[in-house]
């Protein structure tokens, strides 16, 4: 995957969890710590949360493996030869 495809993949992966973000009221990061450590656990018995919070999970770290992709391939390039420029007509 290129810098561009791994920005957008970033990007669309980002709107899904603004999603859940706004649903639940916390940020990812916070979500993914909180989950993590077992703070979630009362909420397993409901179905919706269990289903919408193991989704969460691996949008997050999808999240943060495209991240971190993106971080590496940036760093073996310029900057300026990865940019993406359109021609004004």
């Amino acid at each position: 995957m290129n810098i561009y495809e791994l920005v957008i993949e970033i990007k669309l992966i980002e709107r899904r969890l603004t999603l859940y973000e706004e649903k639940y009221g916390i940020l990812s990061e916070d979500f993914y710590d909180a989950l993590m450590s077992g703070k979630f656990a009362k909420y397993d018995q409901y179905d919706e949360t269990r289903t919408d919070f193991s989704r969460w999970k691996g949008l997050y770290e999808t999240w943060q493996r495209r991240k971190q992709a993106y971080h590496t391939k940036l760093a073996k390039h310029d900057v300026t030869e990865t940019l993406r420029v359109q021609p004004a007509y």
